[in-house]
């Protein structure tokens, strides 16, 4: 089980910074979000600062065309030495349509045949056959040798999907590398819900599900002092809270008998009540989602809750940890050696 950490876009030198940082504290790789800044241009930064695997988690894809996002995954596999993952995700319809100015409908339908594009791109790439894709959304047929970028040393980047529901998991499992999975997550959601679909995904083409990467996003609440915990343990709360104000994940709450939380949730997002959507996570519902531990068992209570299950574990506050508190460089350092002990 790798452990990553989380980071998003943010000014070139800063992650560049955070990439070294990452690499003393002994995290495997960094793990870029897409918000306000492009994630590949982060990445690109970090690639140059830090031998460290790297992986976009995620980019958003229906913002690109299939051939630009494969010409920039080339580049950033071939800078990294094969240490780069192509992690993609639809966002949702608004920001889509209205931020991008793309198309959405259908996202499911249309980020498999984004998968499918970009693989048959990459075999293009490498002169193995000729750009000749005719999908339903995508249709490539113009690839002069000097407008590609031709073979490279290294494998193919990796293409991971992110996935929530049952059929997008599905999907992920037949024609992706792997799945990242939502941070709205818990035990019993990855056991009942994401195992068994990205399982059943990956027999429908021939593989097992040990030949996909499971990528598991994980809140945590770490420290020496019950403030430090308890200031982390917040923070987790009010992410959970705006994570379940959305509809299409309330049946992550129902699955661990908490029926109703995001209807709570969105009433009081209506209401403008931040608070009182923090509020709505309990303290038991908060357990379910966060690992909360001392530093000394930090590397037990993440062994415990994820080995088995996740291959490269991503610690959602990993790089605010860094950031924030310079000393919990040696900490998280200790962490990742005892989890790699533990392997």
């Amino acid at each position: 089980m790798k452990l990553d950490a989380m980071t998003p876009a943010a000014p070139l030198r800063r992650v560049s910074r955070l990439a070294q940082d990452a690499r003393l504290a002994g995290f495997d790789g960094l793990v870029v979000t897409e918000s306000g800044r492009s994630a590949f241009l982060s990445c690109a930064a970090i690639a140059l600062a830090a031998e460290i695997d790297l992986a976009t988690g995620i980019a958003v894809a229906f913002a690109r065309s299939p051939m630009l996002t494969a010409s920039i995954a080339w580049e950033l596999a071939e800078a990294t030495g094969g240490r780069f993952r192509l992690g993609l995700g639809t966002q949702v319809r608004a920001h889509v349509t209205r931020r991008y100015g793309s198309e959405f409908d259908p996202p499911g339908p249309r980020m498999r045949e984004y998968v499918l594009a970009l693989k048959h791109i990459f075999r293009a790439f490498r002169r193995e056959a000729p750009l000749d894709f005719d999908g339903r959304w995508w249709k490539l047929s113009l690839l002069p040798d000097q407008w590609s970028p031709g073979p490279i040393d290294v494998p193919d980047p990796p293409v991971d999907v992110a996935a929530v529901n049952p059929w997008m998991l599905h999907m992920a499992g037949s024609v992706a590398d792997g799945v990242h999975v939502h941070p709205l997550n818990t035990p019993t959601y990855l056991r009942q819900s994401v195992l068994p679909e990205v399982s059943a995904g990956a027999a429908r083409s021939g593989r097992t599900r040990e030949s996909l990467c499971l990528i598991v996003p994980c809140f945590t609440a770490f420290g020496e002092k019950d403030e430090e915990i308890a200031r982390w343990r917040e923070r987790a709360r009010a992410q959970i809270a705006f994570y379940g104000s959305t509809p299409n994940y309330a049946f992550i709450f129902d699955q661990i008998g908490f029926e109703g939380v995001t209807a709570r949730i969105r009433e009081k997002q209506r209401a403008g009540d931040l608070a009182g959507m923090a509020a709505t996570i309990t303290d038991e519902i908060l357990d379910h989602f966060l690992v909360t531990a001392t530093w000394e068992t930090a590397a037990s209570a993440l062994h415990d809750r994820y080995f088995g299950i996740a291959d490269r574990l991503v610690l959602y506050f990993g790089a605010a940890s860094l950031a924030e508190s310079p000393e919990n460089l040696d900490r998280w350092s200790e962490v990742a050696r005892q989890l790699s002990a533990k392997a």
